[in-house]
């Protein structure tokens, strides 16, 4: 009786985590899984190296700042690459980043780069801010700002204070170059 029990239990539990098992696919996952792939540049910060020695931040973009745990970036620069791999690539990171989880913020065009700003979490506390950059003649990049209850308000403001030159992002400066012309 007790084996009986046993299987049956071990039944139960193997169906369970069969039918809790998230199949989509994760951009984590995706930044994993390229990590060792070298068509990719990768870059992964801690936040605290992104305050430049002369930045003029002020105490709310501090605050702002410290909502931000972690930034992951990867890029695929075009280059001698093979143009359906770089098309394939480029519709996976789509198609994860498509789902109904992300929500979009913004979606900008400046000149041939394609920019899409998405998040997860709540809208009053995010939890991850994603910017997907690509331009076909470039490649594409995405960007992936770990975050602790950031509001949509809290990323306009980094990015201003990213144009005023107060984040140092010279650590970013591999991945830059593929978009030199932003």
């Amino acid at each position: 009786m007790t084996a009986i029990l046993k299987y049956i239990t071990a039944l139960v539990l193997a169906a369970m985590s069969l039918v809790s098992c998230n199949t989509d696919p994760s951009l984590q996952k995706y930044l994993v899984d390229k990590q060792e792939d070298d068509r990719y540049l990768k870059i992964d910060l801690a936040t605290s190296l992104l305050e430049s020695n002369d930045a003029n931040l002020t105490d709310d973009e501090r605050d702002i700042l410290k909502t931000v745990k972690k930034v992951n970036v990867v890029a695929y620069p075009l280059k001698d690459t093979d143009l359906s791999e770089y098309e394939t690539e480029k519709a996976e990171v789509k198609k994860i980043i498509g789902q109904e989880k992300y929500k979009t913020l913004t979606t900008m065009k400046s000149g041939n780069m394609n920019f899409t700003l998405k998040y997860l979490g709540e809208e009053e506390a995010i939890d991850e801010v994603i910017v997907f950059a690509s331009d076909n003649e470039k490649g594409f990049g995405v960007f992936r700002l770990l975050c602790d209850d950031m509001r949509p308000d809290q990323v306009l403001k980094l990015m201003n204070s990213i144009e005023r030159g107060d984040l140092d992002v010279s650590k970013l400066s591999g991945i830059g170059d593929i978009f030199q012309e932003m």
